[in-house]
Formats: structure tokens, sequence, C-alpha cells
């Protein structure tokens, strides 16, 4: 991931003002460690700190058009590039980069040319030839943005919040799927596919259309010109996205660089459910694993450094994040700049343990449409920032524009979760992967349960955060919270704790704004109550206090699905493989 920020229309254009731009964009230098640039024309910046992934002798930032008009500044990855460059055969391009085709578009089409685009991306383009400029940012949100005004009549656009806090007097998150034009001087939705309205599907489940969507989606992914690898945790979502590179990864560009033997990558506590699933998978897959251990109290020394870089004080993110961005960290110290990771799977497909509980499938498919919108805020955030932090970047084939639009065109009956015909979370997806022929996974790993990131790491782990928080957070400061924290006042110790320290860094009341309810909002409490009012009593918003299923025999049992009927396989129960705290963070290979 890359880093930009563009000033556009300020009032003052001299020297003090580039070096402050300049000051700025270093603050995003982690994104993109390997080149800068800054573009400026009149009173108008555009900079980039850069994260080479694609022609990286050549591809630096700000690109141009042919006469250096038309000047662009992007983080991101366009996967049809080369589709896009045949289509522009009137136009001369100078670097191999993926996202020099977003200039040539704009002189070709004009601003409608955004839905062109298959990739993850945030961009600022601007005309020189009337001083106008348009920003636009990806489908779901994978990459990180925001936007704010100046009182002088600026508009600032950065990756991240800290780029743009100091500076302007309102800023606010760029929401996904949109484009802001300097000529219209507002937002518009670029992005508004059928399953956008909520309506509810009724196209029959076609496993293999599934199938080969999502194998699209990885393929295109493994565009690279440095070492890559995926993200393993033993699950569902990250086994099928390593599961499929492995398998298509010998005919990839990338094989012909960094070879056919795939990398991947897990972070746990010692002994904890990941760790083991993962290692399972990996030996089934034959990777070159990389195991990274973690102990709670790395992980809490790490909580001020993440909030920092994340920009959030969402419980269950930063949960999730600490782990992540502990692993990142790891995995850049290899030489490894880019991986693939299973984001989006669980929002797509209602994988959260609390659509057990779903009435209907109207509900269910409302509530998965509800979940994608809200991705940039969570889990997307998550996979872009903690990554990020250590110029890696984390690219989610689940969230490709055109498997999206697979999996949410299927009549939602298919998704639903029913033990009394053998469909458990996510059955639509494991039985599209399901061939007897040439097994993707084994099956016991194929019908393995759902487990919360930040449970799967190790259960210790939220119990040390919680533990930490109640030394940190009094009673009297509870009782103070909501005069304290007006908006989105915590309601744990946890999240009191949280927001101390994202205050600290982003004091400005805009900043809490960007955070969008809490960890309430996160875990959908307010839909699992609607479905079953024992969650009215569950502020935790850990997985394994789901409606009581990591009590059930689902805790104790991996599902195998043979000739149609579910059979079952004793396993360790859950408690048994608990994290414990290890000697220190560690790695083997």
């Amino acid at each position: 991931m890359c880093g930009i920020l563009a000033v556009l229309g300020c009032s003052d254009d001299c020297q003090a003002k580039r070096v402050r731009v300049l000051e700025l964009s270093r603050r995003l230098k982690h994104r993109g460690p390997d080149w800068s640039g800054l573009y400026q024309h009149g009173d108008c910046y555009l900079s980039h700190q850069r994260l080479a992934i694609v022609d990286p002798a050549s591809g630096d930032q700000p690109l141009f058009n042919e006469d250096g008009r038309i000047v662009v500044t992007v983080n991101g990855e366009i996967y049809n590039h080369e589709e896009l460059r045949n289509n522009l055969p009137n136009h001369k391009f100078r670097t191999g980069s993926d996202c020099e085709v977003i200039a040539h578009l704009y002189e070709e089409h004009g601003e409608n040319f955004v839905d062109m685009l298959d990739g993850m991306f945030s961009f600022v383009l601007l005309d020189t030839r009337d001083n106008s400029f348009v920003a636009a940012r990806d489908a779901i949100g994978i990459t990180s943005l925001y936007i704010g005004w100046g009182l002088d009549g600026s508009v600032w656009i950065s990756s991240e919040l800290k780029g743009l806090n100091d500076e302007c007097e309102h800023f606010e998150v760029f929401p996904p799927g949109h484009l802001y034009s300097s000529k219209m001087g507002c937002l518009r939705r670029w992005y508004n596919p059928p399953w956008f309205s909520e309506a509810i599907p009724s196209t029959p489940y076609e496993p293999l259309d599934l199938r080969r969507a999502f194998e699209k989606a990885v393929i295109k992914r493994l565009m690279t010109d440095v070492p890559f690898g995926v993200l393993l945790s033993g699950g569902l979502d990250s086994s099928l996205v390593a599961a499929v590179t492995a398998r298509h990864l010998a005919g990839t560009k990338a094989a012909k660089h960094w070879g056919v033997q795939l990398h991947s990558f897990c972070v746990g506590l010692e002994g904890s459910p990941d760790l083991k699933a993962a290692k399972e998978v990996a030996d089934y897959l034959g990777t070159v694993h990389h195991e990274f251990h973690f102990t709670v109290q790395d992980g809490i020394d790490a909580i001020e450094d993440v909030i920092y870089h994340i920009e959030t004080y969402d419980v269950t993110t930063i949960r999730a994040s600490t782990p992540m961005f502990l692993m990142s960290r790891k995995i850049k110290s290899l030489g490894v700049k880019m991986v693939l990771s299973g984001e989006g799977a669980d929002e797509i497909f209602g994988g959260y343990l609390y659509f057990h509980k779903a009435p209907n499938k109207d509900e269910f498919h409302r509530e998965t449409c509800r979940k994608i919108k809200a991705l940039h805020q969570y889990d997307c955030l998550r996979a872009n920032k903690a990554t990020s932090a250590w110029g890696l970047e984390a690219r989610v084939p689940f969230l490709d524009k055109e498997f999206v639009n697979v999996a949410m065109s299927f009549d939602p009956d298919w998704k639903m979760i029913k033990p009394e015909e053998n469909r458990i979370e996510k059955w639509i997806l494991r039985k599209a992967f399901d061939d007897e022929e040439r097994p993707y996974l084994p099956k016991h790993i194929l019908y393995r349960q759902k487990e919360q990131f930040s449970d799967g790491v190790g259960y210790s782990w939220i119990d040390g955060l919680k533990a930490h928080a109640e030394d940190h957070v009094n009673d009297k400061m509870m009782l103070n919270a909501a005069h304290i924290f007006p908006h989105n006042t915590p309601t744990t110790k946890e999240a009191y704790y949280y927001r101390m320290i994202f205050d600290r860094f982003f004091p400005q009341n805009s900043a809490s704004l960007t955070v969008p309810g809490g960890a309430s909002v996160a875990c959908s409490t307010a839909t699992a109550v609607a479905w079953d009012e024992s969650w009215s009593k569950n502020l935790d918003p850990s997985g394994r206090a789901a409606l009581g299923v990591h009590n059930s025999p689902y805790e104790k049992r991996a599902a195998v699905v043979a000739n149609g009927k579910l059979a079952t396989k004793v396993t360790e129960p859950v408690a048994r493989v608990m994290g414990t705290a290890a000697p220190g963070l560690t790695i083997r290979g």
C-alpha cells in the first residue's frame, strides 16, 4: 500500500506551504518506504509515498499523461491495467506501472471512467488545463481514504487521518464507491451494483460459478514484481485463498520470479488454535510455512502504536489488529512486500456466529449487505493499516468486485445455516470447493467451524487485554464516561482505555466521528438482539460469546460431510488449546 496526500486550492502557494505538505506526507512514509514524490501546480499539491509492487524500477509517482497536463497520485493496484492499455492504442505510456492507466483513461473518457477499473484503489487526479480535480475510492473501501476541508477553502485528501487532522477544520471518511469532483463540488456514488439496494436476489446457486469467480479473483491478485505470500490462520477463508494460490501459482509471472512454492504466515500465542490449524493446512498444501509467536505482554506493549496506525478505537478491530500488526513486521523483515488475505468472506456469506439465529433469508441477505457496506470501517481498515504500518500490502480476493457480484446474486436461502440439513455457516462456499476428484482441502478443514481472529490467535489474548484495561481504568472514570466521551461513549473499561489513547493522538471531534458506533456496531449487536434477545446481555464482541454456539457440540467436533451425510470427528475441546504466554516474539520458518 502506498500513501497519498493531496492539498487542492489552498490560499498559500509559497515555499513554506510546500515544506508543510512534505512534512505531512512524511507521516505516511510507513505506507510507502520505497520512494516519495511531490508535484505542485499553483495552489495544488499532490504527494506520494510509494510501496513498489508492480514495475519497481520506473513506476514512481505522481504519474502523468503524455503531455504532463494530467497528474495522478494513486494508492492501490489496478489488476486489469494491461487490458485497459490495449484499449487505449492512441496513448503513449511512460512506465510499466498499473496505475498510469488512470491518467490516460481520464484523458479519453473524462470523469466517467472509474467503473472501468478492476482493483483496489484510492487516487487524486489533477487536470492542470482547468485546475479541476477528481478523487475516488474503490468499491468496497479496501484502501483507506479521508477527505477534509480547510478554512481557506482548500480540500485535503489523505490515505490516513494523520495526514490532514492538524490542518483541516473538518474531515471525515471518504466513502467507498464514491467520486469527488471539484467541478460538481460534491461526492457522488460511482459503484451501485444490484445487491447494494438490498433487494432479495433469486439466482439459483451454481457451485462451479462461485468457484470459478473466486479462482479468477485470486489469480489476478498474483500480479507482482516482488516477493509475496499468503496469510494463513487455518480457518476456511484463508485456507481457500492459500489452496487456490498454491494450485495456480505455477503458471503466473510471479512464479517465474520467485518460484512455485508458496510462502504462508500465521501468528498466535503459543499453543493457540490458529497456529495448530494453520500448520495442518500448510503441511497439506506444501507451503513454506512461517509461524510467528507473540506474548500477551508483546501485544499490550504494542497497543499505542496499533491505535496510532489503524486510527480507530473500535474494540474488536484493535484486538484483531494487534497480532496482525506484529506479524506484518516480521513478514516484512523476511523481504516480503505483498500478502493475500481472507477478509470479506464472513460478510458475504454470513459467517459470523450470530447468523445462526437469522429468522429468514430476507433478514439474512440484508444483514450481509449491511456488513459489506461497513467493511471499510472494520476488517478492511484493519487489514489495510495493520499491514501498511510496516510497508506491506494486503490483497483481498473475496472482495473482488466481480466475485462479490456473483456471490451476492444467489438466492440467500442457500446461505442460511440449517443444521437439520447439515448446512453450517458458509456452507455455500464450502460446497463450491468440495471436489472429490481433486480436493482443495481435507474435508475436516473445509468444514471447520468459524473462529474469530482475535480469539483464534489465543483466547488469553483477549483476557489479557481486559485485565490490562482493568488496571488503567477505574470505576470512577467509567461513571463519568458519558461526560468525557459523549459520542460513542465506552461501556467497558477496555473500550475506555482504547478511547483515551485514540483521543491523545487524534483529539479533534472530527476524528472521533470517523469511528461509527464502537464495538456495538462492529459485532452487529442491534441485529443480533433482534434475532435473539439473549445477545442483549452480552457487552463483549468476542465471537466465543456468540449465542452459545461456542458452547455447543460445534466446539468439540469438526464437521465432515461425506456422501451427503454429516459425520463427526471428535477433536480436543477448544479450552485445551487456549493460548498461553510464550517466552517472547519468535519466528519459526
